[in-house]
């Protein structure tokens, strides 16, 4: 079991990295570097269980972070990698609806929106996990900004994914007894989400050549 000052400053640790990761998501425009933004961030959440796993002596809850490890910091990104796929062009997001500069103001805003949301949970039961609850819902607001203001298809799976790693986070400060059939359940369901959204990906690239939304419908236009 960890000491309360070591449990505190590695959990601290993990929920800098997790948020780390997604303001980098929004800076970064080369899709091959967001996705390996993207695998730093499952490792940071793997970090965020094994920390709570060791707090709490739960050995089911240390067999969950090695499985959130395999699956974000592993498959998840190479499904990712795989659905990328070309060269030049395909591997950047050329011109998203927001900037660089605009979407890390807005980063900064979304911070602030979510300890100003988060702050009656977190007065209900006060505790370094719950104290953390604000950086979660940070990374669902920033997952949710990424979806919405990116136009490659896969830029926005990433917000998306972005989205389930800051609601696992939330769930996982909440409450540290999630069951490992939950949270096996759960899983399942991002990864067979991935494998539809990345057979999909590869469709379009294989009919139009691109994944830019935008283009795509102006050709339905």
């Amino acid at each position: 079991m960890l000491g309360e000052l070591l449990y505190v400053q590695l959990l601290d640790l993990a929920c800098g990295g997790l948020l780390l990761c997604a303001v980098l998501v929004l800076w970064r425009r080369e899709l091959t570097v967001i996705i390996r933004v993207f695998a730093v961030q499952g490792a940071a959440l793997a970090a965020l269980v094994a920390v709570l796993a060791a707090h709490e002596a739960s050995v089911e809850l240390g067999v969950v972070a090695l499985g959130v490890l395999v699956l974000r910091a592993g498959v998840l990104p190479w499904l990712l990698a795989r659905a990328l796929g070309g060269t030049g062009e395909a591997r950047r997001e050329t011109d998203p609806l927001v900037n660089v500069a605009a979407s890390l103001l807005a980063a900064a805003v979304l911070t602030l929106l979510a300890y100003a949301v988060s702050h009656p949970l977190v007065a209900l039961a006060p505790s370094p996990a719950t104290q953390a609850i604000p950086v979660g819902i940070t990374v669902i607001l920033i997952g949710f900004f990424v979806l919405v203001t990116r136009r490659r298809a896969l830029s926005q799976l990433v917000g998306f994914l972005l989205m389930d790693n800051g609601v696992t986070a939330v769930g996982f400060l909440t409450t540290a007894n999630v069951g490992l059939a939950v949270e096996l359940g759960v899983s399942l369901d991002v990864l067979l989400a991935v494998l539809v959204l990345q057979l999909l990906t590869t469709r379009m690239r294989e009919a139009f050549g691109d994944t830019d939304l935008d283009e795509l419908r102006e050709l339905r236009d």
